[in-house]
């Protein structure tokens, strides 16, 4: 792992010292690559990265911003905005992303409710965007972190600026860091919203450093490692993990210039630690079986064969035995012809692949341990940071890990998991009353159903809000069925009915490459037609008879409609970290259920 920063001491916990440690531990080696496309990066060293952003705070102060002030960030995850992140909080200011997914009038609509006495935007491209959507509307400066154009202040100026200010007064950068206090507000996150109105998350300076020092304990990365990022930054599991907790373990970041180039980039960077979410994984698994299906008998018998090998060997670790004898002869011949070209996907040098900012299937975990890949999961949510973990040695598919260092958990009596530690935030922007509600005797109550195992593993069993109850009276927690069929190459996206309804039923959305596979269905078929094709009606029947042959009889589905289109954010109805929000898809479908609820069950 090479060099160690030391911790920054309790009392002194500031972004900025903890930033001063990596400098003065890792110096002039990497830290940043910024693409510039065709293949060529601008590479920030430790040393550029802590002077970029003390010119970002120095600059920021001379436009008049000081402690306590919000600024707002409007740009996708790239080098410059983690410059002007960190120095935003240098300056002690408070730093607010919006989610650039978001439809413009949402992200101005965000960006207002956190009263920003400044904004930095990505580009004059973006910039006329949000103008023309009401942020003109606010009359304050605003910095372009690409590009130029009339009415705001360049990055680069705003260095200068900074610069400047720094030579003619040297006394400036050491009151900032004295003016800062672990106490002081550092990050205001603008949540997504899965439920809801998004709420605004206050985390302090000692809540975020105290978060990383969570990280040396259980995560052995440090600056002989690499990380590709594409997450967005106003999103917890990019902004701590792979914004901040990189500075703490001094992993050099490379940035990514968007999912379309992402596989691309993987070959060629080539990390060892990579984290995303669900969707990703769910997606890879589906392209990595659709291809295997469109393969000879021979081969797909092949496959199949090793996964079953897989996964034995992969039983034995979590039981924490060495597999048999003949498992690890099998595996090493299915490791060298099938597992390892999978893996070079991924660039072959991955060491921890992580699966963050939303639950992760079981099977899907499993799938990916049996190639080699264990996906170690972790937990996390904006109110209490990123607080616990699989052992990188013996992860548990299924389980969120086991509390990290300085974490305590409790369940609640309706099995609500409860969280306290340094890390959990200090509240809702201007809402005390939410507040009131999260924040009770001194405990974080998450919303989230856990459960937790004879090893102090703990497993999430569902959002006590999306607790399906029948009209039998049947308790259905609705994410461990929809996972189940996630891991089937045809169903995209899924959402179960059934709350106070006398069945269980869903509304599904297809992949139209798998889809393309069925007998029947041709290459370019349009969604519409092939929802309507009698061909692709009856795969979907079959897929959910073996999906219920899984359930208890009261959580199986007995109708199912299969939509024209996907879940979408245009619509409402996912959110930027792509969840579901469950009350949105019900009300834009309305009649698409009544029908499900029409006539007898198709399966009994």
């Amino acid at each position: 792992m090479g060099k160690v920063a030391p911790a920054v001491p309790a009392g002194r916990r500031t972004v900025y010292r903890m930033l001063k440690q990596a400098e003065a531990t890792w110096g002039t080696a990497p830290a940043l690559h910024q693409p510039l496309g065709r293949g060529n990066y601008e590479t920030y060293s430790w040393v550029d990265y802590r002077l970029a952003a003390e010119e970002v705070a120095a600059g920021l102060r001379s436009l008049g911003l000081g402690l306590g002030d919000i600024v707002g960030l409007a740009s996708e995850t790239r080098a410059e905005f983690y410059l002007a992140d960190i120095g935003i909080m240098i300056n002690g200011s408070i730093a607010a992303a919006v989610y650039t997914s978001l439809p413009p009038a949402d992200q101005v609509k965000t960006l207002l409710k956190c009263d920003p006495k400044a904004v930095f935007i990505e580009s004059p491209k973006t910039m006329k965007i949000l103008d023309a959507a009401g942020l003109a509307a606010l009359d304050v400066p605003r910095i372009l972190l690409t590009g130029e154009a009339d009415g705001a202040i360049t990055l680069a100026r705003l260095r200068e600026t900074g610069q400047q200010a720094i030579t003619a007064d040297q006394t400036l950068l050491p009151r900032m860091e004295a003016e800062v206090r672990p106490e002081h507000h550092a990050i205001l996150y603008l949540t997504s919203g899965a439920t809801g109105e998004p709420k605004m998350g206050l985390v302090t300076h000692n809540s975020a450093v105290a978060n990383c020092e969570c990280g040396p304990p259980a995560l052995p990365v440090g600056d002989e490692d690499s990380t590709l990022v594409f997450l967005p930054s106003a999103h917890i599991t990019q902004r701590m993990v792979l914004e901040l907790l990189m500075i703490r373990m001094g992993v050099p970041v490379w940035f990514s210039e968007g999912l379309t180039k992402l596989p691309n980039e993987l070959r060629t960077v080539r990390p060892t630690f990579f984290v995303a979410p669900p969707r990703v994984w769910e997606r890879m698994y589906a392209s990595i079986t659709t291809e295997i299906r469109k393969k000879p008998a021979a081969i797909r018998k092949l496959f199949y064969m090793g996964l079953g090998v897989g996964s034995e060997a992969s039983r034995a670790r979590q039981a924490g035995r060495s597999p048999s004898p003949w498992v690890s002869s099998s595996l090493k011949f299915f490791n060298s012809v099938v597992f390892s070209k999978i893996r070079q996907r991924l660039g072959g040098r991955l060491r921890i692949a992580a699966s963050g900012a939303a639950p992760l299937g079981k099977e899907l975990a499993e799938f990916y341990s049996s190639i080699g890949l264990p996906l170690i999961e972790g937990y996390g949510l904006t109110e209490g940071g990123v607080v616990a973990l699989n052992p990188i040695s013996r992860p548990k598919p299924g389980s969120i890990g086991k509390t990290l260092a300085g974490v305590e958990f409790r369940l609640a009596e309706d099995g609500e998991l409860l969280i306290r530690g340094e890390m959990v935030f200090s509240g809702y922007y201007k809402d005390s009353e939410a507040t009131s509600i999260v924040l009770r005797d001194g405990w974080l109550h998450t919303g989230d159903v856990a459960e937790v195992d004879a090893d102090g593993y703990y497993y999430i069993t569902g959002r006590k809000k999306e607790l399906i109850v029948s009209s039998n009276g049947k308790k259905i927690y609705p994410a461990r069925i929809e996972g189940l069929f996630k891991l089937e190459p045809l169903v995209n996206q899924i959402l179960l009915v059934g709350d106070r309804l006398p069945y269980m039923t869903a509304l599904i959305t297809i992949n139209p490459q798998a889809a393309e596979q069925i007998k029947g269905i041709a290459a370019g078929t349009p969604v519409p037609e092939m929802v309507q094709s009698a061909s692709l009606q009856g795969e979907m029947k079959k897929l959910v008879q073996r999906v219920n042959r899984q359930l208890a009889s009261f959580e199986q589905i007995r109708k199912f409609k299969v939509l024209d289109r996907e879940f979408s954010m245009e619509s409402g109805e996912i959110t930027p970290t792509m969840k579901l929000r469950r009350g949105k898809v019900l009300d834009n479908f309305k009649s698409e259920i009544s029908e499900l609820y029409m006539g007898r069950e198709d399966f009994g």
